[in-house]
C-alpha cells in the first residue's frame, strides 16, 4: 500500500487515505438520496448570525504545510449548523430509509486503528497497514455497522459520531436531511463560539480547572492511550461541554468533513463567505479525533486542518449538516 504523500498536508495519524479507490466515487446515480425540503431530517440546529471574524492562526506550533494562516477577517452570512456531529443512530435512519450503501461497504473495507481490533482476531481481519503510519489497518468489513471489522457493531454506540463514511457518504446524508456540509470558514466561526483567536473552542488552555474538555489521546502515541479523558475510541457527541454557540465534539472525538476543497493558499485581506478552491484532490477536516496528541497530530486546535480524498474512510471522521439561514 502506498503512502500519503499525495495530499502534503495528511498526516497519516488523521486520516489515511485510501489510496486503491481512485478519485472517483462508488457511490452516486441511482444512489442519489432525492433532495428534501430544507431541514426535514435537521436534528437541533443552532442559527448563528454570522458576521467578520477573524479566521486561521499565526500559532507557531501549527503545522506549516497545512496553511492555516495567515490570520484574515471572513465575512459570512447567517446560517444554520448542527449541534452535534451526525450520530449513528441517526444515519442508520438514514440508511433504512433510503438504502444508500456506504463506499466501505460498497469497496469493502475501511481502516482501523491498530488498538482498536481485539488481538485475537487481529491476524485474521487485517489485510494490509499503511507504510508511513502501520497503526492504520486496511480491515475488510469494516464499515459504519461493523466499525472494527466483523464480529462488532455499533449497538453500544448509537450516540457516537457516525464513522467510516466518506465526504460522498456525507454528501448524500445532506441531502436526504435536507442540508448541506459547512463549509471550512462557517465551521471555524461555529466552532470557535464567539471567541476571537482562542486555540480551542472554550479558550486556550487545553483543560479547564483540571477537567478535560475533549476526547484525543493521552499517553505514548501510537503505544498507549491512558484514556485520562474517561474514553479510548469515540466517545457520545454530548460527553464534554458545549462551546460558547451551544455547539458540541468541536475538538477531538472524530473530524468533522467540511464542503471546501483543501487549498493552502488565502488572501490577507479577508473573504466574503469563501468556499475554498474550485477544484482539487483532498476535502477539508476539521477538529481533530481521539488520536490526536500534542506529539504528533496537534490538529484538535480550531484553526487546524487537514484532508482527505472524497472517496476515503476511517475509524475517525465524520461530519455535522449545516444549511443557509431562512431569507
Amino acid at each position: 500500500m502506498e503512502d500519503n504523500s499525495s495530499i502534503s498536508a495528511v498526516k497519516a495519524c488523521c486520516a489515511p487515505r485510501n489510496p486503491e479507490r481512485g478519485e472517483g466515487s462508488a457511490t452516486g446515480g441511482e444512489q442519489e438520496p432525492a433532495l428534501a425540503a430544507a431541514g426535514r431530517h435537521s436534528e437541533g440546529a443552532v442559527a448563528l448570525p454570522g458576521g467578520t471574524f477573524l479566521m486561521g492562526t499565526d500559532y507557531a506550533e501549527a503545522f506549516a504545510a497545512d496553511g492555516e494562516g495567515p490570520v484574515r477577517p471572513v465575512a459570512l452570512r447567517p446560517f444554520l449548523i448542527e449541534k452535534f456531529p451526525v450520530t449513528n443512530q441517526r444515519y442508520l435512519r438514514f440508511v433504512e430509509e433510503t438504502g444508500y450503501v456506504t463506499e466501505a461497504e460498497r469497496f469493502g473495507w475501511s481502516f482501523v486503528f491498530w488498538s482498536s481490533i481485539p488481538k485475537k482476531r487481529f491476524s485474521s481481519v487485517v489485510a494490509d497497514t499503511v507504510k508511513a503510519a502501520p497503526w492504520w489497518c486496511k480491515v475488510p468489513g469494516a464499515t459504519f455497522r461493523t466499525p472494527e471489522g466483523p464480529g462488532s457493531d455499533v449497538r453500544a454506540r448509537m450516540n457516537h459520531p457516525v464513522v467510516h463514511v466518506t465526504w460522498n457518504d456525507a454528501v448524500a446524508f445532506c441531502r436526504w436531511a435536507g442540508m448541506r456540509l459547512p463549509t471550512e470558514a462557517e465551521w471555524e466561526y461555529a466552532a470557535r463560539g464567539g471567541l476571537e483567536q482562542k486555540l480551542y473552542p472554550w479558550g486556550d488552555k487545553l483543560r479547564l480547572d483540571g477537567k478535560h474538555q475533549c476526547n484525543i489521546w493521552q499517553g505514548d502515541f501510537p503505544n498507549v492511550d491512558t484514556g485520562e479523558d474517561g474514553y479510548r475510541g469515540t466517545c457520545p457527541v454530548d460527553a464534554f461541554p458545549a462551546n460558547g454557540f451551544g455547539l458540541y465534539s468541536l475538538a477531538g472525538n472524530a473530524w468533522d468533513w467540511c464542503a471546501d476543497w483543501f487549498g493552502t493558499e488565502h488572501p490577507a485581506g479577508g473573504e466574503d463567505n469563501p468556499k475554498g478552491p474550485e477544484s482539487g484532490v483532498g476535502r477539508v477536516i476539521k477538529g481533530g479525533s481521539f488520536l490526536c496528541h500534542k506529539s504528533y497530530c496537534n490538529r484538535y486546535r480550531v484553526a487546524a486542518r487537514t484532508a482527505n480524498t472524497p472517496d476515503s474512510s476511517s475509524a475517525n471522521v465524520s461530519f455535522r449538516c449545516a444549511m443557509d439561514a431562512p431569507a
